[in-house]
């Protein structure tokens, strides 16, 4: 007996042990890795920095290009010449030689204002990357929460079949004892034995589910796949969502809806580039050079210049064949084209909200059903496994009493969790999910 003790005080700490080794992973601490690590996150925010990094007024060509030009050609060549004065004069192998070299300004001060309409493009086209950075925040914080919390009605799940199979172990010990003493036969042992077994498959089964969980939640937090971790053993499901606040919050802060905005402007301001075509072009150019030249053979045998030059061309689209209408066309009607996405995809958001708030309603219904039907299932357990052990039961019996309770315990555990997906859900569509 004392032999047992020590054994069953051994196992007991290095279970305990064990559990210490693991990380407690709360789901903030979840959400906090993945923002830090996940790699979807990682690459949105170098596109946020790209867009930002473009948005100059140089890229949109506001501002002067000033270069440095420098150029030299050598030429060595049989010349001969003849005079205006009748004089001939031939020189074989002659070589001539110019050296220039100076910076050069160009500087576009109109272009029918698509260089401000540029501008203003670049602009947006951050905010895009800022709405789509969000975006993927969204959806990365969502699947964080929806794996979590799937490994957590798993454990529930666990924990329920880990009883089932105490349970049936206990019933099986029992079918041997009163088969011992010739109270039971051979059959109920056997059959004790195989809902065992099956016992012991479901709960194998449903470990090997929730290993894998785990390893999709370490991938989306960009983390070593093997770390072993445990979670929280509860659900809070938040029961105040309301439709009329969460489609007003989706109107003004989904991240889908808001990108759609921007690209309106964005092709409003395309068009506004593609209209300045049929304004001239006016441009500055201006720059100092220096320029040398040498010849064997000619009126000037050496010519040395500098100076500042200056001056400005200006330009216009007379006839290109129809094309600047086609295009100003086109742009229009890209520009109906964003304001009908965005329609669309309002409506879309809005039909999304109603048919998940009331899957959101039925689920909180099924939670306290459910839970009901798990309290009353318990009882029904507690009842049967006392006159089991009395021996008043019929085996066939206890295992409904059994089952019930491990069906039970799983909706509810189930109605738990898909009440959460769509409270997620809900709060992912209007653009507010959060860990509040």
């Amino acid at each position: 007996m004392n032999f047992k003790r020590i054994t069953l005080y051994l196992l007991a700490a290095m279970f305990s042990v064990s559990l210490k080794a693991q990380e407690r992973l709360t789901l903030e601490r979840a959400v906090e890795i993945a923002l830090e690590n996940n790699y979807d996150i990682k690459l949105t925010k170098n596109d946020i920095e790209i867009a930002k990094t473009n948005v100059s007024r140089a890229n949109a060509g506001i501002l002067p290009v000033v270069t440095g030009n420098f150029s030299t050609n050598n030429t060595i060549s049989n010349t001969k010449q003849t005079l205006s004065s009748g004089q001939s004069q031939e020189r074989n192998g002659a070589r001539n030689s110019n050296l220039a070299y100076g910076p050069v300004l160009n500087w576009q001060i109109f272009d029918g204002m698509a260089m401000f309409a540029r501008y203003d493009q670049l602009k947006e086209l951050q905010k895009l990357g800022e709405s789509n950075f969000k975006l993927t925040v969204q959806t990365t914080l969502a699947d964080v929460v929806s794996n979590y919390y799937d490994l957590v009605q798993q454990q529930q799940q666990l924990e329920a079949l880990n009883g089932a199979v105490d349970i049936s172990r206990l019933r099986l010990k029992n079918s041997q004892n009163r088969y011992l003493i010739g109270r039971a036969a051979k059959l109920e042992v056997l059959a004790a034995s195989v809902d065992l077994n099956t016992d012991t498959t479901n709960l194998l089964r449903q470990q090997d589910v929730y290993r894998g969980t785990k390893i999709r939640l370490n991938e989306l937090l960009a983390r070593d796949i093997t770390t072993d971790f445990t979670v929280s053993d509860t659900i809070i499901i938040q029961n105040r969502l309301l439709l009329p606040e969460l489609q007003k919050a989706a109107s003004l802060q989904n991240p889908a809806l808001q990108s759609a905005l921007i690209n309106q402007r964005i092709a409003e301001l395309n068009l506004k580039q593609v209209k300045a075509g049929r304004y001239p072009t006016v441009s500055l150019n201006s720059g100092y050079n220096f320029n040398k030249s040498t010849s064997e053979l000619g009126f000037a045998r050496n010519s040395v210049g500098r100076g500042f030059n200056y001056g400005m061309t200006a330009s216009i689209n007379i006839f290109n064949g129809m094309l600047q209408n086609r295009n100003e066309k086109t742009a229009a009607i890209e520009i109906d084209n964003a304001r009908i996405e965005y329609n669309k995809l309002n409506q879309n958001i809005s039909a999304q909200l109603t048919s998940l708030y009331q899957t959101f309603q039925t689920n909180l219904e099924l939670v306290k059903l459910e839970q009901q039907n798990l309290e009353v299932a318990r009882q029904n357990l507690d009842i049967t496994m006392e006159k089991f052990r009395l021996g008043s039961v019929a085996p066939l019996e206890f295992r409904e009493a059994q089952r019930n309770y491990i069906d039970a315990s799983a909706r509810y555990t189930n109605a738990q969790y898909q009440a959460k997906l769509a409270e997620v859900s809900l709060q992912q569509l209007a653009g507010t999910l959060s860990l509040q």
